[in-house]
């Protein structure tokens, strides 16, 4: 049992912290609560079923993009880009010359995933919308 006695025999400890780390541990775990991270995303339709179909590519006008395994990452029509920035710059070009033309991208299935979240996160910043992936059947 603890005593909160006067006896003069017992040593003084001085100030008692433990109400104080026990508010900021309040106060933290608080916090820790109500923050709010931003969440980012990006839309992507996917076939529902694994059997779905999947189209052929028509042989229209199209301008093919491929995200390579090794650096560097972005090819447009087969020729590869070493800075991202000019990969953009040149796909910019290359869809307004023809701005009817069908994006389609091309990933190898062992490519990491950051090259290809560049890849869309640059068509949206463009306002394209309607690209098709190529996929293994």
């Amino acid at each position: 049992m603890i005593n909160a006695g006067n006896d003069q025999s017992s040593p003084s400890f001085g100030l008692d912290l433990t109400p104080l780390i026990d508010i900021i541990f309040i106060v933290l775990v608080f916090l820790l609560l109500t923050a709010n991270t931003q969440l980012l995303s990006l839309p992507v339709d996917v076939p529902t079923e694994a059997d779905s179909n999947l189209s052929a590519v028509s042989q229209e006008k199209h301008i093919a993009i491929n995200v390579l395994v090794n650096e560097p990452h972005w090819a447009l029509d087969g020729k590869s880009y070493a800075d991202f920035d000019e990969f953009e710059a040149a796909f910019s070009n290359s869809f307004k010359a023809n701005p009817k033309a069908k994006v389609i991208i091309a990933a190898d299935k062992t490519a990491p995933v950051q090259p290809l979240m560049t890849l869309l996160a640059a068509l949206q910043r463009q306002n394209i919308s309607n690209t098709q992936i190529l996929m293994e059947p």
